[in-house]
């Protein structure tokens, strides 16, 4: 039986989101080959707060990322909440 690879990615949360975590940054594991949804997905579980939020962006060292995106221990991941103003 072949044992899934795992990795440590660092989360950089902003906003409210960092609020709702309560600390910045922090490490998050996920398995190998995970992609943006997974990282929601699992954060969302950890921290259901999160889930009020009306949307949740993902940077990927910097660059805005859709949920199928890889990601990998290497990379630095930001979460966005939404942002209001006027």
């Amino acid at each position: 039986m072949i044992k899934n690879q795992h990795m440590q990615l660092r989360v950089l949360p902003f906003g409210i989101a960092r609020d709702i975590i309560g600390t910045s940054p922090f490490t998050l594991e996920l398995e190998e080959g995970a992609r943006v949804q997974d990282l929601l997905d699992r954060l969302k579980v950890q921290f259901p707060e999160l889930k009020k939020l009306r949307s949740i962006a993902v940077a990927v060292n910097e660059a805005y990322a859709d949920g199928s995106q890889a990601v990998t221990g290497e990379d630095e991941i930001a979460i966005i909440p939404p942002v209001s103003g006027g």
